[in-house]
């Protein structure tokens, strides 16, 4: 296994939040957003970190479509059950129509290449950067 295997592909970071590639996305360019503080699920989420959390929900939704000309995004979250990860994580998937994707079964793929992954990073980082401007 090479060393870049655990590499964690960051597409956005802020005070409240920090986004990255899925290691094992549904789609290329599937993102998980989570607070860089430790909240368990989302009733754990204090009050104040609500607006500023979502609001970069909101924004890697409309990157991860612009940056990679999706027809839409699945944005999901599991509390508990499900979550294979006790941290609050949401999930942005891109969608295209037709795209296979049937209801809560999540088909889950490693990326083909290393460049594949690179790419898809690139892609919704340099639609942050123009959104956020």
């Amino acid at each position: 296994m090479s060393h870049t295997a655990n590499l964690v592909r960051i597409v956005f970071e802020d005070d409240v939040s920090i986004a990255f590639l899925d290691h094992r996305p549904v789609f290329p360019g599937h993102c998980l957003l989570i607070p860089k503080k430790h909240f368990e699920t989302l009733a754990d989420l204090p009050a104040d970190l609500i607006e500023p959390f979502f609001k970069n929900v909101q924004l890697l939704a409309t990157a991860v479509e612009a940056g990679l000309l999706a027809d839409g995004t699945f944005v999901a979250m599991n509390n508990k059950v499900s979550q294979s990860v006790p941290h609050l994580h949401v999930h942005v998937v891109p969608r295209r129509r037709k795209d296979g994707l049937r209801g809560f079964f999540w088909p889950r793929n490693k990326y083909e290449t290393e460049a594949a992954a690179d790419l898809a990073q690139s892609a919704i980082r340099e639609a942050i950067s123009a959104l956020s401007k």
